[in-house]
């Protein structure tokens, strides 16, 4: 039988508590096994688990911002760098002036 779901107290709090550090893979083995069998059990936090991983991928396949080749250009002007070069020296990155 599927136990009640309160956020705010017991098994489910623990578990919504450490989400985000359960899904970095920042947990203990023992504690995320520990979550994972409550997120087995309870279908509220499951689906809070789900909202979230899914929120995650969105992110990472939506926002991912490109620098334009005239600002690259500029930022190595600016600070001494051959644009053309890539990560090429830099003006004071000469090892024979040392």
């Amino acid at each position: 039988m599927e136990e009640p779901c309160d956020p705010r107290s017991g098994s489910c709090g623990d578990a919504l508590q450490d989400l985000f550090v359960y899904l970095d893979g920042q947990l203990t083995v023992e504690r995320r096994l520990v979550i994972t069998s409550h997120l087995d059990r309870c279908s509220p936090c499951f689906e809070r688990f789900s909202f979230e991983i899914e929120l995650r991928q969105v992110v990472a396949q939506r926002c991912r911002d490109t620098v334009p080749e005239s600002l690259r250009m500029r930022i190595a002007e600016a600070i001494g760098c051959d644009p053309g070069a890539g990560l090429g020296p830099c003006r004071g990155d000469d090892p024979s002036a040392m």
